[in-house]
């Protein structure tokens, strides 16, 4: 019945998605009938040379009209205004000022928040969802709903302490994951091919990676991110904070780049110099639009004092490498820091030609966008049955399942009467599923409207006045309890809990929740089901050890339909394969200051350590745990070599370690055919010993033999997703670099690999790997 009643809802609920057919508006755009002889748009010179003409041809005060995200027209160039600010993060969004999610469309597809979309470890479907997201965006702004094309999407900072509020938008706190997922996205909201390598002279739509950089901090006790100075050392940011942004900029080609309101080792993040020109445009070759986050640069004066007047703060900005301001600052000050000889109109133009440039590569100074690459993408790719399948997809194969004594899941759909008590303030409100950054859905059905497609005779009782749960109705949802056949408690957090501009202080559940789980699990006759609902890891240690909690579901905030989702797996119609990509650490933890930026740990200070990688603590759910109703076994088919050779002898000697002393090399001395040939192919077999088939993310570890002085504990290496039959064995390949994957960073913030014993890791199994210089 359940697979049934659930695709029945599913599809209805496709059928009465919005209306996407109407009367369409004009799309904005320039070069129409009188300006189109102009060079700038002539789409046979090189968009360098195009932007250098429009923008020689712009008066001082037209220039410094587009140098704030609201870009002014430019009537006597036939150049329409243009909106810098839209938002993209799980889906297109009304949040920011780009996109009008009123009249013909009035939806767009909202799929899980992130931090769940990344436990799938599935970059394919990654991309996929930037793809759909991109084409959704397109839709939209050919129906004349959008006044830009750019997407202040992906969040791709490091969610390096649970407590982040913003921690949910986030892929979690791997670097490797994080990089990977940004480059997925990204090709695929700009309409790249999953392996790279489009035309980059055509953008679907223009993707951010923000917030650059070492930005993880919103609203913590007395501490705001307004005016926070993250104090990193360079081991900490060659290995942690700056690969995503690397991996975005130069695999993913992203075209926007986002600096962060907080200053890094006392600089501005929108006034640093060294990260906006020296390292994204002259070392990693960025090639678009660098924008500041809402409000930054007027901070840099007023609240951060690092300027000393609003002239002196625009041109910190301006000299620095950033382009376009989210605020009006720099069309409130820019004219009188020239007059003032505090910025050059030269360094106004390289922002200007930088961004025009953006603008011409998606096509809206080619004549009519609806004419060009990507005018064929009309309403009804907004809110697709293909999209609203997608969200589904991408709900189901991100819920974690974290605990199933004997077998509690999946629930028994009994032949004759069954009942089912419904208890939890987050049970029924289909707004909470969507988190963060997210514009109307398509569609909206609740966890409890989705388990009434399956049980006929269902009790709710909310439990508490709200998540916070300050008052709780505990007799009532024990007297529930006590007649069910079935318990299933929909507890957690939501916005009000963890969002932008507030972190949180504790780890626990909020207010009387605990009190509430605790009482049910005693009240009822069979082992109940915990469904959580959160973006940052709780301490549920009471439920993992609670002997009538028999099942624990994460499901972070699942999207539009993680209702649905959520009912297919308690009730088996899915199989779990999600694995946290973050660290569940327990309340003792907030011992640790939120402002301490360090990764690794410090013992003579009792300071543990953050993420897998580096945290010395025990963990209530470590990162990349999550169960199945299927048992999988993994063994090491191959792996060639086994021992790879990094020294510059052409006769390479058997491996001879001296255990006392480790030899090191920087990464840097390497040749790149040395460092192409230090390549180990490991070949993975995983089978399927359950009942039930499912998709399942493998996740290949390095640990080192020798610990401690900086060392990661162990690092992921490489990750892939693969569906599999009962019984069903697959062998999984994976390429092992030694430059890329095997290297670790020392002080000085340069990588480096170490001479010795190495170990590959899947589930339990360990395999040899030698590293000799």
């Amino acid at each position: 019945m359940g697979v049934r009643w659930s695709f029945v809802i599913f599809a209805l609920l496709l059928v009465t998605s919005p209306a996407m057919e109407s009367a369409q508006q004009q799309p904005p755009y320039s070069c129409g009938p009188g300006t189109r002889s102009l060079p700038f748009c002539n789409p046979d010179l090189s968009i360098r040379v195009r932007s250098r003409d429009l923008v020689s041809r712009l008066t001082l005060d037209e220039k410094i009209s587009q140098l704030v995200n609201a870009a002014s027209a430019i009537p006597r160039l036939g150049i329409p205004e243009f909106e810098w600010w839209s938002e993209g993060l799980h889906g297109v969004a009304d949040v920011g000022k780009g996109i009008i999610l009123q009249g013909p469309i009035w939806a767009a597809t909202s799929f899980p928040q992130v931090i769940l979309t990344a436990s799938t470890f599935d970059p394919i479907l990654w991309y996929r969802i930037g793809q759909a997201i991109g084409k959704e965006a397109r839709g939209i702004y050919n129906t004349g709903q959008a006044k830009g094309l750019t997407f202040w999407a992906p969040n791709i900072n490091i969610f390096r302490d649970p407590r982040w509020g913003r921690g949910q938008e986030t892929p979690g706190e791997d670097p490797i994951v994080t990089g990977k997922y940004s480059v997925s996205y990204v090709r695929g909201v700009q309409g790249d091919t999953y392996e790279g390598g489009r035309d980059r002279g055509h953008l679907m739509a223009s993707a951010c990676c923000k917030h650059f950089t070492a930005y993880d901090l919103d609203n913590w006790k007395t501490v705001n991110r307004f005016v926070f100075d993250a104090k990193v050392n360079a081991q900490d940011m060659a290995d942690t904070y700056q690969p995503p942004f690397q991996k975005c900029v130069v695999e993913g080609k992203a075209s926007g780049i986002m600096c962060a309101y907080n200053k890094v080792n006392g600089i501005p993040g929108c006034a640093n110099y060294n990260l906006l020109t020296e390292v994204a445009r002259a070392q990693w070759k960025f090639d678009g639009y660098i924008v500041s986050d809402c409000d930054a640069v007027s901070l840099i004066y007023e609240q951060q004092g690092y300027a000393l007047s609003q002239e002196e703060a625009v041109a910190d900005v301006l000299n620095a490498g950033m382009d376009v301001n989210c605020g009006n600052y720099l069309r409130n000050y820019t004219k009188s820091a020239v007059e003032k000889k505090k910025v050059s109109v030269a360094a106004i133009d390289r922002a200007l030609r930088n961004l025009f440039a953006v603008r011409m590569r998606l096509g809206l100074f080619n004549g009519n966008p609806k004419k060009q690459p990507y005018g064929n993408i009309g309403p009804d790719q907004v809110c697709s049955d293909n999209h609203q399948a997608l969200a589904l997809e991408a709900a189901r194969n991100g819920i974690v399942l974290l605990k199933n004594t004997a077998k509690t899941l999946p629930l028994r759909r009994q032949t004759g009467t069954f009942s089912l008590a419904v208890i939890g303030p987050n049970a029924d409100i289909p707004k909470t599923l969507l988190g963060n950054y997210h514009g109307p859905p398509c569609k909206s059905i609740s966890p409890l409207q989705a388990l009434k497609s399956y049980v006929k005779d269902v009790i709710f009782e909310k439990g508490c006045d709200s998540v916070a749960c300050g008052m709780t109705s505990l007799d009532k949802a024990v007297e529930i309890t006590k007649h069910a056949d079935g318990v299933v408690m929909f507890m957690g957090l939501d916005q009000s809990q963890e969002r932008e501009d507030f972190d949180r202080e504790d780890l626990v559940l909020p207010g009387k929740q605990q009190l509430l789980i605790e009482a049910v699990a005693q009240a009822s006759k069979k082992p109940i089901v915990l469904v959580l609902l959160c973006g940052g890891p709780v301490d549920v240690s009471f439920a993992k050890d609670h002997p009538n909690i028999g099942g624990i579901i994460w499901a972070g905030y699942p999207g539009e339909a993680g209702g649905i989702a959520i009912s297919e797996v308690i009730f088996g119609d899915h199989n779990p394969g999600g694995r946290l990509p973050m660290t569940w650490y327990p309340q003792e933890f907030t011992k640790v200051t939120m402002i301490d930026m360090r990764m690794r740990p410090d013992r003579n200070t009792h300071y543990p350590g953050r993420t897998y990688r580096f945290y010395e603590g025990r963990p209530v759910f470590q990162y990349g745990y999550g169960l199945s109703y299927s048992t999988y076994s993994y063994k090491f088919a191959s792996v060639s070599p086994q021992v790879i050779f990094l020294g510059q002898s052409s006769k390479p000697q058997p491996p001879k370690f001296n255990n006392s002393v480790a030899r090191v090399t920087l990464v840097q001395n390497l040749s790149d055919k040395l460092c192409q040939n230090s390549k180990s192919a490991v070949t993975v077999a995983v089978k399927n010993h359950g009942k039930m088939g499912g998709k399942h993310p493998i996740l290949l570890f390095l640990r080192r033999a020798k610990q401690g002085n900086g060392r990661p504990i162990k690092q992921l290496v490489g990750f892939q997703s693969v569906e599999l039959k009962v019984d069903e064995e697959l062998e999984v390949q994976f390429s092992v670099n030694a430059c890329e994957h095997l290297g670790w960073s020392n002080e000085e913030g340069l990588m480096v690999i170490e001479e010795g014993h190495h170990y590959l890791v899947v589930g339990e199994e360990e395999y040899p790997i030698d590293i000799v210089l």
